[in-house]
């Protein structure tokens, strides 16, 4: 799957066939200006020992529109309680690899710093895998409402969080199994069936 995810951003060219976006075939010189386009949040997010502001804006000096945007993605991925209730708030130091934060929190600050670039597809690899089924799905909802634009494609274990997107892939043994929306899926696939079960 994360290979599969890896070849959609052009980090890995394929031996057989293409990708095609829209239509057109990725070419080599179009890869740069395909890859900035993507906001990429992996299952380990990597957090420097600085402030929560400077992991998600990567800016030491934010002006006021950065600022206010910060606080908009910090709200969308469930942070902006957790950040206003710190004494230092978005000027809290989070330790080397983010050892002051849980890892629920962690990946909600990877998730925060994806949105703050406003790039216009969101690639989730397991990037909700450590918080809990109520915060994963508020998070997921306030990005779907405050982004109508935006195209989300996201790896996960946790069907009920893709239950609404318009289509999913199920991988198995390294290929595509089955496609579909997740009713269809219910209805064509045993082994997706044999997951929701679970």
């Amino acid at each position: 799957k994360s290979t599969a995810i890896d070849l959609i951003m052009g980090l890995l060219k394929p031996t057989e066939g293409e990708i095609s976006i829209d239509g057109c075939k990725l070419k080599n010189e179009d890869i740069r200006n395909w890859q900035k386009s993507i906001s990429h949040v992996p299952q380990s997010v990597f957090l420097s020992d600085t402030s929560i502001e400077e992991n998600i804006t990567f800016n030491t000096n934010a002006n006021d529109a950065e600022l206010e945007l910060l606080k908009t993605v910090s709200k969308q991925s469930q942070l902006d309680v957790f950040i206003e209730s710190l004494p230092n708030k978005y000027k809290t130091n989070v330790g080397e690899s983010g050892a002051s934060l849980s890892g629920g929190q962690v990946q909600r600050i990877g998730i925060a710093r994806a949105l703050f670039k406003r790039a216009n597809i969101l690639i989730l690899d397991e990037a909700t895998s450590a918080l809990d089924t109520l915060t994963e799905k508020k998070v997921m909802e306030a990005i779907s409402k405050s982004n109508k634009d935006l195209t989300i494609i996201m790896i996960t274990h946790r069907l009920s969080t893709i239950k609404e997107f318009d289509i999913i892939y199920e991988f198995k043994s390294g290929v595509i199994a089955s496609k579909g929306n997740y009713n269809e899926l219910l209805k064509q696939s045993s082994s997706f069936q044999k997951i929701t079960k679970v």
